[in-house]
């Protein structure tokens, strides 16, 4: 019985129906890393597991061929495995993996659904599960369960979709390797096909789909026509369908296909009849007011059996008629209406083809009541009547039949008709149209005659006071058989004359009366219109010509007339045939002519038409003269002579005459100006001048001048010379003649030489003669009243040796024993040089002869003091020769040679504390020790080469020809152009800090100021130091360099100032710099000290410190390597005294030391000149010893004063020196 079940259930598992394996009492919990095919099983072992054995189903035994390794084994069965240690044994159920499926399958395939089949041949495949997976738009899974096919539902239409199919076993934990396949939904059918007929052998179809890929489909359209078949194609919702057969019927299929595949969707369908093809070459026959027939034609295959429609439009009413033929009457229609005719062909009563019409205008009506009326000669009126319903949108033709033939358009029922020819006869036929000239309907006439045209171009010839000749034209064709009537009317006068030609002579009339001429032309009794034209017969000439009241521009001119119509004349009078004036009345006033002028006036008598003139009557007259405006006189310098000038007089002129009233001389030019001779200095003279023209003259202008003094007469008589004392004399002389103008001083000069006296020797004083620089020198200078030349003589005495001065002379004592001459200088005019010295050159000065020679006694004191006194004397000697000599040699050392065979020390340092002992002796009688040590800097590096300077193009940039940099030391700019523009009069100066720490240089020139802009962009200079004023004693030292309010342009640069502050002893200019092609802008401050004085040095040193101190204070904010540049004129006095100041200062503040001296020679060995003069070179030495007291009273407001002044502008306190800096450059 046992047997029996086992045999049973072994039965049943190979049939798949039961599973049955022997079981497995403990799991093994660690063995889990497994590799499962279909056929084998691998086992990675841990904890020295072996495999003990395999069975499956009914508890068979499969072999082992490796311990972690079964194959040979059956897909998709499971196994039981057990396993054992030294330790335990355990066992694990394994499924191999089922086969893949094959064979798959699609079916029945819809757009949104399909079958799905497929198979397995494992021998336990009944058992399987197997699972879809579906690739697709929403990807989803389907189970299927012991099924070997599946409907697939909710797919989207003409969609690609890829299904895998796994089979799986042990609830789906193990799974099979899958299969698949790729299937295609159908596309949806289309829906709302719709036809569109485009005429009659095209129409286009569209329709829609919905499906989310429609896009991509394309579309299979088959046509069916009768037994034809064809396919088309379109990638679109819509195709046009063309070529087809008019009133014909199709059929359409379309099906939905993806693009690339042969898979198709359901078709659908449509049928429609093509319409039939528009009726052509209609046309209107017999058209008459009230009716018409119409013909067409239509070659479609089917027309035989075509109905047809006509549409009539009329302007009340539409209406249709029908006709089976393609002819039809159409009646009862109103005259001269537009009918719009439309011919539809018709299949069936509901597919009609497209129309074609015809638009006809029926006939007008004839017109009747025809009028001719306004006949002329050329022109008539013509109305008539039209009842017509649309007679109002009528045109009318006139033809007009007469010598020509023509016709005239009218849109009213009137029209003038011009262009006839007169005395002819017309007829008139008017036909109404519409439609423009193409519908007209039958006419209608009358007939006329015109009248004879008026004559014209009537012409008056030889018209004279009393008679006149009149003709006129007539060109009618029948103007040969026409008389003329032609009637005069007049004041008082009336006449009627007939002629047979255009011509008629009037005599009999009056002179200067209006004349009217009314002429008619006349045949067959018919008259023309009139035509009229008047004339005025000439004025008599005028008489008794009068011109008075004559001025230089006006005259008043009258005269008489003859004429009894006088009264209503005016006249013209013509003015040398160029311009004319009118009067209405016999006088007239005539202005702006020209002074001295001949005129003719011809005056012509006008009618009262202003216009028809008489024969003139001529005067001729002549204007005065004019006078000169503008007389000028002017005295000749130094000259008995007068220049006159004066302006052109308006008008004409044939010359001029000038009298001198105190004077014979009369004279007569042609020009505006002449020099008169012969005259005495210093005289007032009356001159008038007089124009001549037309043998008249002017007015007279009269001026009163007087004639230039010049140098007085020489003295032929010397003055006489006595001795008065040891020391002095007394010169005796008389006055000069003053013929050549009044004598305004006397100047007596004393000289030890022989010769003459030149005016060289005004310029030398006493002290000049004293110093020996010149043996003749003026002592005296005594100023007159001014005396007229009949004043008599005067004496005059003056005493020489009294010490008295006048203006910059000084009567000093003479030498006892000593030789001299005496000499009077006698002027006319002096000048002086600021109210010292007399100006040699702009007075006017002669010398009287020199006066015998005169010698001093000896002093008396010398006599009287005896023996006594003898030793007193010699030490009085001595002192005095001591005292001239050591003068002499002061005094002299100009002239003496200028340099000194021993070289010049170049230093005389000093300590601080000792500055004040050495300054005492070297101040000491009269700074006898600063001159003799600026003696000794006079040659100081003038033997130094200057060719640069000396070059000719660069001697023009040169302010002063003394004053030439040096080449070693002189500034160099870019060269542009030349090789000269490299030049600027300026060099480097060293400083207490560097070498190049100034620049001194020149007060530009008007051609060197580019040069001087140009430096300071160059050479990145902030700061400026100017020294002078631009004019000093009348003199330009300087030219003003700067822009004021508006920027300048100074060669490619713009400099323009941005602020400026005045303050009592100086200026503060800031500039911005910018060159043309950069952006960069440079600034500069100027520092204009104005206080010092014109000549000399300051009276005291505090200024000039104080504003040292305020531009060192600024230097100190900018680059060390930016030189301040310093300019006073010539660049060398002041401009050295400042920087010698401000190295000074710092030695003094850095070292406790001072060396004027060497800091001299320092700057004369960069530029000539520094430190110009003995007074600069003392006043330099008077700084450095207030300094110095200042600081030893602790009293620095004497250096900074000018704190609270400097502050305004620059907000600063003035800070404590530095302390500790090294000596001598920093370089």
């Amino acid at each position: 019985m046992r047997g029996q079940a086992q045999v049973f259930f072994l039965v049943l598992l190979c049939l798949g129906k039961v599973k049955l394996t022997a079981a497995c009492d403990s799991e093994c919990s660690s063995l889990n890393n497994l590799t499962v095919t279909e056929t084998t099983i691998r086992i990675q072992l841990n904890n020295n597991f072996t495999i003990t054995s395999v069975t499956f189903q009914n508890k068979s035994k499969v072999d082992l061929s490796e311990n972690d390794s079964i194959s040979n084994l059956y897909p998709g069965i499971q196994y039981i495995v057990h396993f054992n240690n030294p330790n335990e044994s355990c066992c694990k159920y394994i499924f191999t993996k089922p086969s893949p499926v094959h064979s798959i399958h699609a079916e029945n395939i819809t757009n949104t659904t399909l079958n799905l089949s497929w198979k397995n041949d494992d021998k336990n495949a009944s058992s399987y599960t197997y699972q879809i997976v579906v690739d697709g738009p929403g990807d989803f899974v389907i189970k299927s369960s012991n099924k070997w096919s599946e409907l697939i539902s909710n797919l989207q239409p003409g969609t690609s979709y890829r299904f895998k199919i796994y089979p799986e076993v042990d609830g789906g934990k193990t799974k099979g390797n899958p299969n698949e396949t790729v299937v295609h939904t159908k596309p949806s059918p289309v829906s709302r096909i719709h036809a569109n007929h485009l005429n009659s052998t095209s129409i286009i179809l569209t329709w829609n789909n919905e499906d989310i890929n429609a896009p991509t489909y394309i579309y299979k359209i088959l046509k069916k026509e009768s037994d034809f078949h064809s396919d088309m194609f379109s990638n679109t919702g819509n195709i046009t369908l063309s070529h087809l057969q008019p009133g014909t019927l199709y059929s359409f299929e379309i099906a939905a296909q993806i693009n690339g595949t042969n898979i198709t969707g359901d078709t659908r369908k449509i049928s429609l009849n093509t319409k039939p093809s528009p009726v052509y070459d209609i046309k209107a026959e017999n058209i008459t007011n009230t009716s018409l027939d119409l013909t067409w034609k239509n070659n479609d295959t089917n027309s035989p059996s075509y109905t047809y429609r006509i549409q009539i439009d009329g302007p009340d009413h539409s209406d249709n008629e029908t006709s089976n033929t393609i002819y039809v009457s159409i009646i009862y229609l109103k005259p001269g209406t537009l009918y719009k005719f439309k011919i539809y062909a018709q299949l069936d009563n509901e597919t009609e083809g497209d129309p074609n019409g015809i638009n006809v205008y029926t006939k007008p009506s004839p017109v009747y009541d025809i009028k001719a009326e306004n006949i002329t000669n050329t022109s008539l009126d013509l109305t008539w009547k039209n009842n017509d319903t649309n007679a109002s949108n009528y045109i009318y033709r006139i033809h007009i039949d007469g010598p020509s033939s023509f016709n005239v358009l009218s849109k009213l029922t009137y029209v003038p008709i011009s262009n006839l020819e007169p005395g002819r006869f017309y007829k008139f036929k008017i036909f109404a149209q519409i439609n423009g000239n193409e519908t007209e309907g039958d006419p209608n006439e009358t007939t006329v005659y015109t009248r004879p045209s008026p004559v014209y171009d009537i012409e008056f010839a030889n018209v004279t006071t009393t008679t006149l000749e009149i003709k006129w034209k007539d060109n009618d064709t029948n103007a040969s058989n026409y008389t003329y009537q032609i009637y005069i009317s007049g004041t008082n006068y009336f006449e009627n004359k007939t002629s047979n030609t255009p011509y008629m002579h009037v005599d009999g009339l009056e002179p200067g009366t209006l004349y009217v001429f009314e002429i008619y032309a006349e045949i067959d009794g018919n008259k023309g219109d009139p035509k009229d034209a008047s004339v005025y017969t000439k004025p008599s000439s005028v008489f008794n010509i009068i011109v008075e009241d004559v001025s230089t521009t006006m005259v008043n001119i009258s005269w008489e007339s003859p004429d009894a119509a006088r009264s209503t004349y005016s006249y013209r009078i013509l003015i040398n045939g160029s311009s004319d004036t009118i009067s209405p009345t016999t006088s007239s006033a005539i202005s702006d002519l020209n002074p001295g002028t001949n005129y003719q006036f011809s005056i012509y008598s006008i009618a009262a038409d202003n216009k028809t003139e008489g024969t003139p009557k001529n005067k001729n007259h002549c204007t005065d003269p004019a006078s000169v405006d503008r007389f000028d006189c002017n005295l000749v310098e130094k000259q008995p002579q007068l220049s006159l000038d004066w302006s052109i007089p308006n008008g004409s002129y044939e010359g001029f005459r000038i009298e001198i009233l105190n004077n014979q001389n009369k004279i007569l030019e042609k020009k505006n100006q002449t020099i008169v001779t012969d005259l005495d200095y210093f005289t007032t003279y009356t001159i008038t001048i007089v124009t001549l023209s037309c043998k008249k003259t002017s007015i007279p202008q009269e001026k009163k001048c007087r004639t230039s003094i010049t140098d007085p007469p020489p003295l032929i008589i010397s003055p006489v010379v006595k001795a008065t004392s040891h020391n002095s004399f007394s010169v005796q002389f008389n006055s000069f003649n003053s013929s050549h103008g009044p004598i305004t001083a006397y100047a007596v000069i004393i000289t030890t030489s022989e010769g003459t006296v030149s005016n060289e020797v005004l310029k030398y004083t006493y002290n000049d003669f004293w110093n020996k620089e010149t043996s003749t020198y003026v002592a005296y200078i005594k100023t007159e009243e001014k005396r007229s030349p009949s004043t008599k003589n005067q004496d005059y005495v003056v005493e020489i040796g009294d010490e008295s001065t006048t203006y910059g002379y000084f009567n000093g004592k003479l030498d006892p024993l000593g030789s001299y001459r005496a000499c009077v200088a006698a002027f006319t005019r002096i000048v002086f040089v600021n109210e010292t010295i007399v100006n040699a050159e702009e007075s006017y000065v002669s010398f009287s002869h020199l006066s015998p020679l005169v010698g001093l006694p000896q002093n008396p004191a010398v006599i009287t003091g005896g023996v006594v006194g003898s030793i007193l004397v010699l030490l009085v000697i001595v002192a005095i020769v001591g005292f001239i000599f050591w003068k002499k040699k002061r005094k002299g050392r100009n002239n003496e040679v200028p340099f000194s065979q021993i070289e010049p020390k170049k230093s005389k340092l000093l300590k601080v504390e000792n500055y004040e002992s050495y300054f005492k002796k070297q101040k000491a009688d009269s700074n006898c020790g600063f001159a003799e040590e600026y003696e000794d800097l006079r040659p100081v590096g003038a033997n130094q080469p200057k060719f640069a300077a000396e070059l000719s193009d660069n001697k023009g940039k040169n302010r002063y020809n003394n004053v030439l940099p040096y080449d070693i030391s002189r500034v160099k700019l870019s060269i542009q152009n030349h090789p000269t523009d490299d030049y600027i009069n300026a060099n480097y100066m060293p400083g207490y800090n560097s070498k190049k720490e100034f620049i001194a240089a020149q007060g530009p020139l008007p051609n060197t100021v580019q040069d001087f802009w140009r430096m300071i962009w160059e050479k990145k200079i902030y700061t400026v130091v100017m020294l002078t004023k631009c004019v000093e004693q009348g003199r330009t030292k300087c030219e003003e360099y700067w822009p004021n309010k508006q920027s300048k342009n100074y060669g490619d640069l713009m400099v323009a100032m941005t602020s400026e502050i005045f303050l009592p002893e100086w200026t503060i200019r800031d500039f911005s710099i910018q060159q043309s092609d950069s952006p960069e802008s440079h600034p500069v401050r100027q520092f204009h000290f104005t206080a010092w004085p014109d000549h000399g040095v300051p009276e005291t040193t505090d200024l000039l410190i104080s504003f040292r101190h305020l531009v060192h204070e600024f230097m100190k904010q900018k680059p060390q390597s930016s030189p301040t540049l310093v300019h006073c004129s010539a660049g060398v006095g002041r401009t050295g005294t400042f920087i010698a100041i401000d190295r000074l200062i710092q030695q003094m503040e850095m070292e406790n030391t001072v060396d004027v001296y060497g800091t001299v020679y320092d700057l004369r060995m960069h530029r000539s000149l520094m430190v110009q003069t003995e007074d600069q070179y003392v006043f330099l030495n008077h700084c450095v010893m207030d300094i110095i007291k200042s600081k030893k009273e602790k009293k620095m407001d004497l250096i900074y004063q000018n704190t609270d002044a400097m502050a305004i502008y620059e907000n600063f306190t003035p800070s404590s020196p530095y302390i500790g800096r090294a000596n001598g450059y920093h370089v």
